[in-house]
């Protein structure tokens, strides 16, 4: 009888051991454990708010150098690298038949220049047939008058005045139509002088040849380069920063460029410009960054490391970035209340410096707890339990 007593008594100790384990486990880690987080209260100190983001080395004046019209390349004088002067000679297109075209305008105008010359001859002897047939008609109407000449004499007489009125304003005419003509050679010399200067491609500002995009003997349309210059005191960065955390971005702000071929070392800079259209696909905003003073060996299209120092805010409120959750479009905190569960506090976020802080735009009591990180994604009301680190390391 003590055997199967005995027996009983162990098999009641085992069973409470295994209740007693499986309580325990599910306090701990079931569903209905407290979640494990970590906690951290509001402070006040002055925040040094930046915006990071990665910028190109661009060409803030780069020029494209072509011709105005299609034609043939003849040459080419210039390579990538060199550097060149202003009004200086790079390339020149071939003019093909334009110099014989140029040759017969200057004969046409040395002809339309001869005919001006006659036709003020003409114009010349018409005024001196003029002068001697209006006295001439005069004088017979008065000896008319005087019945020493005849009708018919006086008549004669008029008639001549008036062919020699119509002669000169007919001379007159032919010059001024000599002149027009004339005129009109002469632009016509001067536009085919224009489309031959045209054809000698030379650069407008001193600068850094970066491109040649044709060779001698290729065809190329209006418009399209031959050489692409840039001037390299105009170097400047096209840096995109996250639209989500742009507040504050004007132009005029410092910053500090650390470019990829030189890591570790800063340069200073300047917003220069701050674009009115983003990147709606990127959620970027773009900025222009120019260098205070332009580094040797820099090279387009070498990446930068670009932070842009907002003005500080001294005494400022702050949680950690990473306290701040999204819960049913709100933006907020999770508070730690005294009975040890989860609230949803939403609030108001400013500037947020690079080192993770974030400014409260809305006040919390300075002995609130914010939960900063969990163990799992809270919901209203679960239990939570403080801790100084989790798994994982998050502290």
């Amino acid at each position: 009888m003590k055997m199967p007593r005995l027996r009983r008594i162990l098999l009641l100790v085992l069973v409470i051991a295994v209740l007693g384990g499986f309580g325990y486990i599910v306090a701990r880690t079931g569903p209905l454990a407290a979640v494990r987080v970590t906690v951290a209260s509001p402070e006040r100190r002055d925040l040094q708010p930046a915006l990071f983001g990665i910028g190109t080395v661009e060409a803030r004046r780069a020029y494209a150098i072509g011709p105005t019209s299609a034609g043939r390349v003849k040459q080419v004088r210039v390579d990538v690298g060199d550097v060149v002067a202003a009004g200086e000679l790079v390339a020149e297109m071939d003019p093909v038949d334009l110099n014989d075209r140029i040759a017969a305008a200057r004969a046409a105008l040395e002809r339309a220049g001869n005919a001006l010359t006659a036709a003020e001859a003409q114009v010349r002897e018409a005024v001196s047939r003029q002068e001697l047939a209006e006295p001439n008609a005069r004088r017979f109407s008065d000896l008319r008058r005087q019945g020493f000449v005849t009708q018919e004499a006086a008549d004669a007489k008029h008639h001549e005045a008036n062919a020699a009125r119509s002669a000169l304003a007919a001379a007159q005419a032919n010059r001024e139509a000599a002149r027009q003509e004339r005129a009109r050679l002469l632009a016509e010399q001067g536009a085919a002088g224009k489309l031959r200067a045209n054809l000698q491609l030379r650069s407008p500002v001193a600068g850094v040849v970066i491109a040649r995009d044709a060779e001698p003997g290729s065809t190329v349309v209006a418009g399209q380069s031959v050489l692409r210059l840039m001037d390299p005191t105009s170097l400047w960065l096209k840096v995109r920063i996250d639209q989500g955390r742009s507040a504050g971005l004007q132009a005029g702000l410092p910053a500090d460029i650390e470019l990829r071929s030189r890591p570790g070392e800063r340069f200073p800079g300047r917003v220069a410009r701050v674009e009115l259209a983003g990147d709606s696909v990127t959620e970027e905003k773009i900025a222009q960054v120019a260098f205070d003073a332009l580094p040797d060996g820099v090279a387009l299209g070498e990446l930068a490391e670009v932070t842009v120092r907002l003005p500080a805010i001294p005494n400022a409120p702050v949680l950690p970035n990473s306290a701040i959750q999204q819960r049913q479009g709100q933006t907020g905190v999770w508070l730690l209340t005294g009975e040890g569960k989860a609230r949803f506090q939403p609030l108001r976020f400013g500037i947020r410096d690079l080192d993770g802080a974030a400014q409260m735009l809305d006040n919390l009591p300075p002995e609130a707890r914010v939960i900063v990180h969990s163990t799992r994604e809270l919901r209203e009301g679960d239990a939570v339990k403080p801790s100084e680190k989790l798994a994982g390391g998050r502290g």
